[in-house]
């Protein structure tokens, strides 16, 4: 596999919980992750380089190994190339590797480091440990030998600690894969693998039915969300956007409606933003745009400008949002991505403003 396609096979993985990374596995036609990455969900959002989203369940956990699968429904992913899996021998002290993944859910990234030790023991299980610069966001993503082949999932390091990162070696993804094979997983339901004897559970329990282990008692249980977020994404629903994909973290979204990418956050826990990063002020001839941005009323909005960024902005107190403005302040969030994607345009055909780098290229 060539270099420049691991860009395709790495995923990001956003929910309302934050973001990590994922892979693709043609032959199985299934993303694989770590538990830890969506615990709590049972459907998330994952996005490629290209910013398109895509809504994948989870379809199977397995708490104490810290992996998990996803399958996304609506879309064939046939055309990814195929992700070759190591033998684990081949893995060695001072073997160069590359951790690929979504590092701090910025845009992709790919480290490179050298093994450091095959087969690090902790918490009772072998991991293989890495020098590679591993952060918040790489969890769930592959770890690459230099064949581009998979040695292991990447699944964490040390607070505080520079320089070391684990991964789960890719020896125990092919025993894990075995497992479900045998099993002969329905992938149209969230199953649980019980951490002692491997069947698989698909009804809530307390305690494995086969051999009497006890199981996690929030590992059936999806997060729900606060009463902000619960307004906020019937606004964004509203836009004709599907929530889940829009959801990057605790009570924050991004996401594009037309050409415009529309972003909502809470800001000192005070007030809610909705803010688009519109287009790029022109090098020369400023003043028929400046002009316009300082006299054209598009209230409730607000035009700003950042260096060259123009921006259309939105600010509401919390406090507003529960009270008898409710209705009008979530009309106005639905409308501000509506205005945003016409704005961006008009801007574009009448002063030459550049879309944003934020905006969706292939909707302009």
């Amino acid at each position: 596999m060539e270099q420049k396609n691991i860009y395709k096979t790495v995923f990001k993985i956003n929910h309302a919980g934050g973001s990590g990374s994922c892979f693709y596995l043609k032959k199985q036609d299934i993303f694989i992750t770590n538990y830890h990455v969506v615990e709590g969900f049972k459907t998330v959002a994952i996005k490629d380089n290209e910013q398109n989203s895509f809504l994948a369940r989870v379809i199977l956990v397995n708490p104490v190994r810290d992996i998990a699968l996803l399958k996304v429904d609506e879309y064939d992913f046939s055309n990814l190339p195929e992700i070759a899996l190591s033998d684990v021998e081949s893995v060695s002290i001072g073997q160069k590797l590359n951790v690929a993944g979504y590092p701090f859910g910025m845009p992709f990234a790919v480290t490179e480091g050298t093994v450091s030790s095959p087969k690090q023991l902790m918490n009772n299980s072998y991991y293989i440990q890495t020098d590679a610069a591993v952060n918040p966001g790489n969890s769930g993503g592959p770890m690459f030998n230099d064949k581009n082949e998979l040695v292991a999932i990447t699944v964490s390091k040390f607070n505080n600690a520079d320089n070391t990162g684990f991964g789960i070696p890719v020896s125990v993804l092919k025993t894990f894969l075995e497992t479900i094979e045998n099993e002969d997983i329905d992938k149209s339901v969230f199953n649980v693998q019980c951490p002692s004897c491997d069947i698989l559970i698909t009804d809530e329990e307390e305690y494995c039915p086969s051999c009497g282990e006890k199981l996690d008692e929030n590992i059936f249980r999806e997060r729900g969300l606060t009463e902000l977020a619960a307004f906020c994404e019937e606004a964004i629903k509203d836009m004709g956007i599907n929530p889940v994909l829009a959801r990057v973290g605790y009570e924050s979204w991004r996401f594009h409606k037309g050409s415009s990418e529309i972003r909502m956050f809470v800001f000192d826990r005070s007030y809610l933003f909705c803010t688009s990063p519109l287009n790029i002020l022109p090098k020369k001839d400023l003043e028929p745009v400046l002009t316009y941005l300082v006299g054209t009323s598009v209230k409730p909005f607000q035009f700003g400008l950042e260096g060259n960024q123009i921006y259309l902005s939105y600010r509401i107190h919390i406090s507003d949002i529960f009270s008898d403005h409710q209705d009008e302040v979530k009309k106005n969030i639905t409308q501000l991505a509506f205005t945003a994607d016409d704005q961006d345009n008009f801007l574009a055909d009448k002063f030459g403003c550049e879309f944003s780098e934020y905006a969706k290229k292939d909707a302009i």
